[in-house]
């Protein structure tokens, strides 16, 4: 085979150049690594510190010793132990195991003076010296395991000792409640007493009957609307006059003063002869007996019709109903009481009069009330505090918003007032026909499905629209069942004891007793004569 000539031969290829670039492609690979590896040392430090520094940090709030973070640490293995053996304490005295109740806690009280002794001599705890402590706890916890003491059957009693005490709870709650009520519903044997010497003496004393006729010699007085008027509807001779003497002594124009008093057969008798034997500084006083007013009857007012149903009566007088039993609160007497009701016929009580001031036989007057007469109601009908600035009366806390009636024609938002001390208007009380308001919403209450109980309910209801806002300072409330801001009863013109406690009973709150007992002469020969103190 021919040769070609030189100078068309293939170049012999130049093999120094390609080791030139690799070795090249290898520096720079390894310059890479090594700026990538000091990056990340340059990296860890900062973050090595962060970790050292939380660690530290970590150790001073807990006060952890660098022996306690020991894997082969005793003494944190004897801590663990007391830990779980507290705990096995506790289940075994709720299951009634007290001897081994009792043998954990001996044997925690061994470690933990193992413990105290290393602590006080600042060196941990050695292997030799804690063996025989770790072994003997050991062995209790594994006896505790065995007994079934883990925590599944912790949980599962504990939520059976809940619930235990939920109904026990419960049970001395409802008993605190209704023996509570029959305590407020109670009539001492002192009021009582007061109440009999009283009857007899009005009937055996004809000179008392004669002073209280000429007492009432000023006929005018009952009616003159420029005197200031106050109607008080009670069966409590005492309370009552607490509230008479308080306004009279308190008062700037006593003279000026007419109080108009409402009670029932039973009392009208000792009624009248307290008001005949007694002297509030000049204060006309008027009495007279529900049981006289002939336009009372079951045919005008609903109360009185709702009462004769078999239905009604089994609801608060037996606590039967339908679906169980009447809860206690529900029961009291006084929400059937006419006496209670009678508020909502003061223009037919006194048919005479333009205004007046309605007082419950629970208050306490310190400040003078004629100023009561001069505010302006804007057109209303009722002057009343309202409760919810600071409570949350609000309509929805007494009224049932699942009812349409209800939801349709009242803000559940609206302001609640109190009952207590109201200035009611009675031109425009008979304008707007209150009083047939109230015979409306009583009889869409026949069934009780819109309130449950009370004269508020239906008052809230019947004054819808119609109520001026008075300043708090007019009447302030709680005395009976709460505690109550000094600042506010320093300012208080009327002291309402709404609630179960009373000042005239046992279960009255003392440090509020002294603000009504004040007002009564306990000097008096009746009084003494029936043990009052």
């Amino acid at each position: 085979m021919r040769r070609r000539g030189e100078n068309f031969r293939r170049p012999v290829r130049r093999r120094v150049p390609d080791v030139f670039w690799w070795a090249l492609c290898c520096a720079v690979a390894l310059l890479f690594l090594y700026i990538l590896t000091k990056g990340n040392q340059i990296e860890s430090r900062p973050a090595l510190s962060k970790r050292i520094d939380k660690h530290e940090r970590i150790m001073e709030g807990l006060n952890i010793t660098e022996e306690m973070l020991s894997p082969d640490s005793v003494t944190r293995q004897l801590n663990d132990q007391i830990s779980l053996a507290k705990a096995f304490v506790v289940i075994a005295k709720e299951s009634n195991n007290l001897q081994f109740a009792w043998e954990l806690s001996a044997q925690i009280r061994n470690s933990q003076i193992l413990l105290s002794n290393a602590a006080t001599r600042r060196a941990p705890l050695t292997t030799v010296e804690s063996e025989s402590a770790i072994h003997d706890m050991a062995l209790l916890l594994y006896q505790a395991q065995q007994l079934h003491y883990d925590s599944a059957t912790m949980i599962m009693r504990f939520k059976a000792k809940i619930q235990a005490l939920e109904e026990q709870m419960n049970s001395v709650s409802e008993k605190s409640s209704k023996y509570g009520q029959i305590a407020a519903e109670e009539v001492p044997k002192s009021l009582y007493c007061l109440g009999v010497r009283l009857t007899t003496e009005w009937f055996k004393n004809l000179n008392l009957q004669k002073k209280l006729k000429e007492k009432r010699q000023a006929e005018m007085k009952l009616k003159d609307n420029n005197r200031y008027h106050f109607c008080v509807f009670s069966d409590n001779i005492l309370a009552t006059s607490v509230v008479v003497n308080s306004t009279a002594i308190n008062s700037k124009s006593p003279d000026m003063i007419v109080f108009h008093l409402v009670t029932d057969e039973i009392n009208y008798a000792a009624m009248k002869a307290w008001f005949a034997i007694n002297d509030f500084r000049g204060v006309t006083v008027e009495v007279q007996k529900f049981e006289d007013f002939t336009w009372l009857n079951a045919s005008y007012v609903p109360v009185l019709k709702q009462l004769q149903d078999s239905e009604v009566q089994s609801y608060y007088f037996s606590g039967n109903t339908g679906d169980g039993r009447t809860p206690i609160k529900f029961r009291n007497p006084k929400y059937l009481s006419m006496l209670n009701h009678l508020r909502f016929y003061i223009p037919e009580v006194f048919p005479a009069l333009k205004k007046v001031v309605f007082l419950d036989d629970d208050v306490v007057v310190q400040k003078d009330l004629s100023d009561l007469f001069s505010v302006d109601l804007n057109g209303n009908v009722n002057g009343a505090v309202e409760t919810c600035m600071e409570t949350f009366h609000r309509y929805h806390k007494y009224l049932n918003y699942s009812h349409p009636l209800i939801r349709a024609h009242f803000d559940p938002d609206a302001c609640g007032w109190a009952f207590g001390m109201n200035v009611f208007d009675l031109v425009e009380w008979r304008k707007k026909n209150v009083t047939g308001i109230y015979h409306y919403w009583q009889e869409k209450n026949a069934d009780r499905t819109l309130w449950k109980l009370g004269t508020l309910p239906p008052g809230l209801l019947t004054f819808y629209g119609l109520t001026e806002p008075l300043d708090p300072s007019w009447h302030v409330l709680g005395f009976g069942y709460t505690t109550v801001d000094p600042q506010l009863i320093e300012r208080g013109a009327v002291l309402h004891f709404n609630g179960n406690s009373k000042p005239w009973l046992k279960i009255g709150i003392e440090k509020y007793k002294p603000l009504w007992e004040k007002y009564v002469e306990y000097s008096h020969p009746l009084l003494q004569q029936c043990n009052f103190h």
